[in-house]
């Protein structure tokens, strides 16, 4: 099984970090950390060669050629796909993308 080289860009790690510091500012260090393991797990399985993903549903986000996949329905990770990386953009509550 083949993998792609990931880059997360610094607003998307900056994203995931807010949201573990939300977490973690009610009390659960612990799971703030087990869900920044999940997030990035998560990413780290799109580096599979073998998987495609579709293009964003946005307007906006897809006219650039970003390519979005929802983390447990409450969060969407968008990046740009080419056959060598994986190049994370950002990392946005699904509610902020207008479908």
């Amino acid at each position: 099984m083949g993998k792609r080289r990931i880059i997360v860009k610094k607003s998307a790690a900056e994203s995931i970090a807010q949201v573990a510091w939300f977490i973690e500012s009610k009390g659960l260090v612990v799971t703030a950390e087990k869900y920044v393991d999940l997030i990035y797990d998560f990413i780290d399985k799109l580096a599979d060669t073998k998987k495609s993903f579709p293009y964003c549903r946005d307007q906006a986000r897809k006219q650039f050629g970003y390519k979005c996949i929802t983390f447990k329905r409450k969060y969407s990770v968008v990046f740009i796909e080419s056959e060598t990386e994986i190049i994370v953009c950002e990392f946005i509550p699904s509610k902020l993308i207008f479908w």
